[in-house]
Order: structure tokens, then C-alpha cells, then sequence
């Protein structure tokens, strides 16, 4: 497959939020509808304004059918290294199980590489083991406990 990578625009949000939903847990966590919560929008304009990152989708013949997010953040340790983390990486259901997720994260890898990284880091929801088994494929390993604190 040919896949394009691009900087997602406003137009393509409703197809992002789409694949977010399309999910056991995105379901229950996103809002999938016409208008879009406002939210989203605020969110879309802060990414897109901010050079640390990158909404990214993935185009098959002109159709959004994968998206994946970059975040590069500059760090004091390790001398200064810079630190990749992917966040938010769907593939349209019509499309799973055909190497798209596979060939987005490697495309993800070599874009934290131009960009000086040392590191790429993702977090996985424990339940997903499928996930864990996906991503360890590609050479990430579980060397740290994630931990997060809801504030709201």
C-alpha cells in the first residue's frame, strides 16, 4: 500500500475522532458527532500551533485511514536528549490486521530519528494485550511502570 503521511488539518478532525471512537475504550471516552464538541477544535488549534507537535494522519488514495500523534520533548537528562513520545495511534477498522499500524509506527520512528530524538516512549492501556505484543514487535520494550493521576 502507498501510504501518505501528512500534518493533519482542521477538515481532517472528524475522521480523527471517528477512529479515536471506533474502540472499546475510545468509545467510552470520546464524543463522535455532528458538530464536534468544541473541545476537539481547541485541542486541534493548540497541536497545530505548537512545533513539539505533530498530528499526523495517514492517506490511502485521498482517505484518512490511520492517525497517530507526536510529541517531542527536550529534556536536561540524558545531556540534553530529546525524548519522542507516540500517542493516540489508530487504523480505520476497514483496514486493521493489513501492516498499516506497523508501517505508520515505523514511519513514526524514522520522524523522531529526523528529529534528533534519543528516544521514542508510548503508554498502553494494561488491558490491551494484543497492543503490548504489537509494540514490543517493533522493539519497544516495558522498562518502565507508567503511573497517571486523573485530575478531573
Amino acid at each position: 500500500m502507498d501510504l501518505k503521511y501528512r500534518q493533519a488539518t482542521r477538515e481532517d478532525l472528524p475522521e480523527i475522532i471517528r477512529m479515536l471512537a471506533d474502540d472499546v475504550l475510545g468509545s467510552t471516552r470520546e464524543r463522535y458527532e455532528t458538530p464536534l464538541p468544541t473541545t476537539y477544535v481547541k485541542a486541534f488549534e493548540e497541536i497545530d500551533e505548537d512545533k513539539n507537535n505533530e498530528l499526523i494522519v495517514a492517506a490511502l488514495d485521498g482517505a484518512v485511514i490511520g492517525t497517530l500523534q507526536l510529541t517531542f520533548t527536550p529534556s536536561i537528562s540524558f545531556q540534553g536528549g530529546k525524548r519522542a513520545t507516540v500517542e493516540s495511534v489508530r487504523v480505520d477498522e476497514k483496514y486493521r490486521g493489513h501492516g498499516i499500524g506497523r508501517e505508520m509506527m515505523l514511519w513514526a520512528i524514522e520522524r523522531a530519528k529526523e528529529k534528533k530524538c534519543i528516544s521514542m516512549q508510548l503508554t498502553t492501556n494494561s488491558d490491551r494485550k494484543d497492543a503490548h505484543r504489537f509494540y514490543e514487535s517493533l522493539g519497544f520494550t516495558g522498562t518502565h511502570l507508567g503511573m497517571k493521576l486523573k485530575l478531573k
